[in-house]
């Protein structure tokens, strides 16, 4: 396995385009969701993949605090679809999550989840924080995970 964090600006040209093409793939085209996948928070990101044979075939991306919300926050979760079904989105979750308490030393994480991975979400500690709405055609849900004290 492979698993890889880079800053925006670690990332090849090679790399970024296998991440937005991938992006662009799952989020576009298969779900049929035109919207702004070009949105300025990259330059500002973590992102997180999986790679096997030089192809991404998982990725998230990890937003700093204050840059998208006040709290650090994971977006853009994706497992490439010939890929699927091999436990790859738990692991990216679960070191998403990491990464985010143990290297920012956060006390809470954000995401913007499709509510059709909401219990898929809970599994790892988030709790909805808002009613179901509509983001670009698809429904959303804002939740939040907060670190558990010892």
């Amino acid at each position: 396995m492979d698993w890889k964090t880079y800053r925006f600006d670690e990332l090849t040209a090679r790399t970024l385009y296998e991440v937005l093409k991938l992006r662009v793939d799952v989020f576009v085209v298969e779900q049929n969701c035109p919207y702004p996948e070009l949105d300025d928070l990259d330059q500002q990101s973590i992102h997180l993949l999986y790679s096997e044979n030089n192809e991404v075939l998982a990725y998230a991306r990890l937003v700093p605090a204050n840059v998208k919300y006040d709290l650090p926050s994971i977006g853009r979760v994706i497992v490439r679809k010939d890929a699927r079904g091999r436990g790859l989105a738990k692991e990216l979750l679960e070191r998403s999550v990491d990464y985010i308490l143990t290297e920012w030393q956060a006390p809470a994480i954000q995401l913007q989840g499709q509510v059709y991975l909401q219990e898929f979400y809970q599994s790892f500690g988030f709790e909805p924080v808002s009613d179901s709405y509509d983001e670009d055609g698809i429904p959303h849900v804002d939740m939040k995970l907060t670190r558990i004290k010892m």
